[in-house]
């Protein structure tokens, strides 16, 4: 079964993870909404039901199959091992070393593997550029890419079809571009990599 819009968002509020203030996202733009995934991802009955919705769209997508899943971490690590699970195939995931995404943790790519990138949230779709190039340097080819929000409203181009449980028009600025309203609020960085001092 695939999920609505609104009962995708049902699940954030329910697990409390759509929050409002003023927060730097990993991109480093600013926002006046967070979506908080590792508060959604945190109960396993909610996961499996997102991703169970999330893979029957990647099935129905027409990409054909999958032989492996891989992710960035920290964001992608849940959603990706629970993708992998929803598939029934191996769960991989990408760390950054000296500012790079690489495997480590003896993770290997197949040559020529059909590999689904999965994040969490898609915003500017950097960090998923980055993972596919990364798959592609291990020798993986990535024929989709899968994310539980994408908050860039279809906008973001990661280089490969994108599926997504929704997509939200959710305002980012620039630093130098901030609304009065959110100019106002102090700046909070609840993600994974913290607030840049």
């Amino acid at each position: 079964m695939m999920l609505t819009h609104d009962q995708v968002l049902d699940e954030f509020r329910a697990a409390g993870a759509l929050l409002e203030g003023h927060f730097v996202l990993s991109s480093g733009l600013h926002s006046a909404r967070y979506l908080q995934c590792a508060r959604v991802l945190m109960d396993a009955a909610r996961a499996e039901r997102l991703c169970r919705s999330l893979a029957a769209q990647v099935r129905a997508g027409g990409v054909g199959p999958i032989d492996i899943v891989a992710s960035p971490a920290m964001g992608g690590v849940v959603v990706g091992y629970e993708m992998g699970r929803q598939l029934g195939v191996p769960a991989i995931f990408f760390e950054r070393v000296d500012g790079r995404l690489a495997l480590r943790r003896g993770f290997t790519i197949p040559a020529g593997a059909r590999v689904l990138m999965v994040e969490d949230i898609v915003t500017t779709g950097l960090s998923s550029r980055e993972c596919i190039d990364g798959i592609a340097a291990e020798g993986g080819r990535t024929v989709a890419a899968a994310c539980l929000i994408d908050r860039s409203n279809g906008k973001a181009d990661v280089g490969v079809p994108l599926f997504a449980l929704t997509r939200l028009d959710i305002p980012a600025y620039a630093a130098d571009q901030l609304p009065p309203a959110l100019r106002a609020l102090p700046a909070v960085k609840p993600g994974s990599r913290g607030l840049a001092k």
